[in-house]
């Protein structure tokens, strides 16, 4: 990937914050964190679609990042590929600690205990703006925040790494070790099935 001088500049800075860092330097964790902490929370909100979730998740990733700083190694690829794949690790281990836990729970059943409220799936699938949105300075709408939510793990992420994080291919295929060509057919497939449940939605509310 051919970057801009001010992007190699950004990732030259980060490569020598996260030396400073294994120096022990504590001043260089806080400044990494504070540069790092909207990019890694934007990736788990938008993976998630809930504040809650991604907040905790964000956490456990400058957990991890502190305990595997040192592997890090500035020769191999850049830190910004480095943590994403990092974090994509652990939304991965979350969806699939979560999926075991809907299993004891009915998406169709009723969360009132009048069993004559709105079911799990109409509360996931609710329109209306949240202040989960807003925060660090996402503008995701609400109906691509849902369409996100239903895609499948493998398109939800080649799309947002594509689309939302803006990397390119060839950072994709690292992050989540797969092929280029891979990595383009789940970011075609994923904007596919966006724009059908976009246009499915559309038509429901004409």
């Amino acid at each position: 990937m051919q970057r801009t001088p001010e992007q190699q500049a950004e990732q030259d800075a980060l490569a020598a914050l996260a030396a400073r860092c294994l120096a022990g330097e504590q001043s260089a964790w806080h400044q990494l964190v504070t540069c790092q902490h909207k990019r890694v929370y934007a990736l788990c909100f938008r993976f998630t679609g809930d504040r809650t979730t991604a907040e905790d998740v964000t956490q456990d990733v400058f957990l991890k990042v502190y305990r595997n700083l040192a592997t890090f190694d500035p020769g191999k690829g850049v830190f910004a590929t480095w943590i994403t794949t990092l974090t994509r690790n652990l939304l991965v281990d979350h969806y699939r600690r979560a999926r075991q836990d809907r299993l004891t729970e009915s998406i169709d059943v009723s969360q009132s205990p009048e069993n004559d409220g709105p079911t799990l799936a109409e509360r996931l699938a609710d329109p209306r703006p949240t202040q989960e949105h807003r925060v660090a300075g996402l503008e995701l709408k609400a109906p691509i925040q849902t369409a996100l939510a239903q895609l499948s793990p493998d398109l939800r992420e080649a799309v947002i790494l594509r689309d939302l994080e803006e990397m390119d291919y060839k950072e994709i295929a690292l992050v989540l070790s797969i092929p280029e060509g891979t990595v383009k057919s789940r970011i075609s497939r994923g904007r596919a099935e966006m724009a059908r449940l976009l246009q499915c939605r559309e038509g429901q509310v004409m």
